[in-house]
């Protein structure tokens, strides 16, 4: 189905897993941006992803896509887009606001983002690109200000688009952390909430084997 053009917030990683500070995120930018519609976009091969040092590569887009649609399920506004899943090579974020700016003419997107690829936005692809075609919103943790490199501050400064922050609670919530204690089969339902933690246990996702 088609979305109306209007304001829509773009929200990326490599959710694996999803978890509760992620859901809180999107929720946040959803109240806080007014937006109308607010995209997943679970990556398929993150150019920058680091090794995670466990012996273990991402797990499969399957069930990436699935734990994320079981986190999304209850909010109207929320959908997952599984474009950069089926598109060959790296993923891109540029590449995904271009087909969207395509195929969307007159949206208004909002691209949101922590504040650590904040201040990592100097080495993506083509940021400044992107920077021309989104309004960053940036989450910013309580009573720390926001900081990316000298370029990109300059560069946003100069923008039409601009930044916006969006204020979000402290939640020691990772991925790393999920993934740890699922390895040892410890409750990770307060991380992950009751669907994806059931998920996580029948497919045995981060069992140590």
């Amino acid at each position: 189905m088609a979305v109306k053009a209007g304001r829509t917030g773009l929200f990326g990683g490599s959710f694996d897993p999803v978890h509760l500070a992620h859901l809180k995120l999107a929720q946040s930018a959803l109240e806080q941006l007014h937006l109308d519609h607010l995209l997943w976009l679970p990556a398929g091969r993150p150019w920058q992803k680091v090794d995670r040092g466990d012996g273990r590569g991402l797990a499969s887009p399957l069930h990436r896509r699935a734990m994320v649609e079981l986190m999304v399920a209850h909010e109207a506004r929320f959908s997952v887009d599984d474009s950069e899943l089926a598109r060959d090579g790296a993923s891109y974020t540029i590449d995904t606001v271009r087909a969207r700016v395509a195929s969307h003419p007159g949206e208004q997107l909002f691209l949101v983002i922590g504040q650590d690829q904040f201040e990592r936005l100097h080495t993506w692809h083509q940021w400044r690109e992107l920077l021309a075609l989104v309004t960053l919103a940036v989450a910013a943790r309580a009573g720390q200000r926001v900081k990316a490199s000298a370029e990109v501050e300059q560069v946003i400064a100069a923008a039409p688009q601009g930044m916006q922050l969006l204020e979000m609670p402290a939640m020691q919530i990772s991925s790393t952390q999920v993934r740890e204690l699922a390895s040892r089969a410890q409750d990770i339902r307060p991380m992950v909430g009751d669907a994806v933690a059931g998920y996580i246990a029948q497919h045995r996702l981060y069992s140590e084997h």
